[in-house]
């Protein structure tokens, strides 16, 4: 949210428009306090300080003064502002859903599902909405009490000039970083170890992908340190697989790996929007990922969509049969990967930054000045 909320801020101010970020200040979380308290301490800043510089603010800001949260989880904050212009961005519902007891993979504790029964009371009073995709707008829109008097999707913009390296170069970088690409070429992920981006499940598929090929292709994971069950699954491969982790990598690195991998394996079992879709697509490197919204709002034609994993039960069946895409998708001709990678560079032309920002402009104006 810092990098969206960045986003919102420089876009704005390139625009003309004066813009102040507000966010809680860390007064009680830095006193002198055993480690157990801090989060409290932290609320306290929070729920308690933060509203009270919210209304000695309001006192000094002008009438046309538009306020927008970078996120629905500000939701606490909205009653203070229902009043004044705003506008809330929508990015995703997974931990309200999963609250609600929608998502089995994903139990959520007592004071958990209290705490986002506070954030949904707090945001149900906003009265304008900008979702990033089709369905963040459909949850939105189940989850008021009422209908807002704006919900709007506007799809998120890449935020870093994604395009295609040149293998030279793309190279040069990995290798900066501590890995030489095999010319055979490799299958690729890139994700945290949140539950719903599913690293665990690219495991299951990639295992089931080695048992079909004499020689399979490399799998490397980038972004968040393996945790103990990934890296021992790892270690249980069929012979002749092989996975590298690449951790605390610069986004130019992340480019390159887009710009060089012969296959990108997004197996999602939820998102908000999708950004790895987006940028694999943007830097020519063909998709395969899961065949429900929003990921298929984001790849739209362009990708090759698998089946969900099921939440219950043996995945093996659901492997094998993602397992088949993979090695159809790693096996096309040239002409064929040459077709989806310019596909996917067409689509992610959907996802330019500056269109995005001159979106949200129009809307910000049209919430301020028509008193929407």
């Amino acid at each position: 949210m810092p990098l969206f909320a960045n986003m919102i801020d420089q876009g704005m101010k390139a625009r003309g428009h004066t813009v102040d970020v507000w966010s809680p200040s860390p007064f009680f979380y830095h006193l002198p306090a055993p480690k157990s308290m801090k989060k409290w301490l932290g609320y306290i800043d929070q729920y308690v300080i933060f509203p009270l510089q919210i209304r000695m603010r309001l006192r000094q800001l002008p009438d046309d003064t538009l306020f927008v949260f970078a996120d629905q989880a500000l939701g606490p904050w909205v009653p203070l502002l229902k009043d004044r212009p705003h506008v809330i961005h929508c990015h995703d519902f997974m931990a309200l859903r999963s609250a609600l007891g929608l998502y089995s993979q994903n139990p959520i504790s007592f004071t958990g599902r209290l705490y986002q029964s506070f954030i949904r009371r707090g945001f149900s009073q906003g009265k304008n909405f900008i979702s990033v995709s089709d369905k963040t707008r459909e949850d939105l829109n189940g989850f008021l009490p009422k209908i807002p008097k704006l919900s709007l999707r506007v799809y998120n913009g890449l935020n870093y000039p994604f395009e295609p390296l040149q293998d030279q170069e793309a190279r040069a970088v990995l290798q900066h970083q501590g890995w030489n690409v095999p010319e055979t070429g490799f299958l690729l992920h890139v994700g945290g170890n949140q539950w719903y981006k599913n690293r665990i499940g690219v495991l299951h598929i990639y295992r089931a992908y080695c048992k079909t090929t004499d020689q399979p292709l490399p799998l490397c994971l980038m972004g968040a340190e393996p945790t103990a069950s990934l890296q021992s699954l790892a270690n249980q491969l069929p012979s002749g697989g092989q996975v590298i982790f690449l951790t605390g990598l610069p986004t130019q690195a992340i480019q390159a790996a887009y710009s060089l991998a012969t296959a990108f394996i997004f197996p999602s079992i939820a998102e908000g929007f999708g950004w790895p879709i987006a940028e694999a697509m943007a830097c020519g490197c063909p998709v395969i990922t899961t065949g429900e919204a929003p990921m298929t709002e984001v790849g739209g034609d362009a990708a090759i969509y698998l089946p969900v994993m099921p939440s219950t039960g043996s995945t093996d069946a659901w492997a094998q049969q993602c397992a088949n895409l993979v090695t159809q998708t790693v096996n096309y001709p040239e002409d064929k990967k040459a077709s989806m990678r310019n596909l996917g560079q067409q689509q992610a032309k959907l996802f330019d930054t500056d269109a995005v920002l001159d979106a949200y402009e129009a809307i910000y104006s049209q919430i301020l000045y028509e008193k929407v």
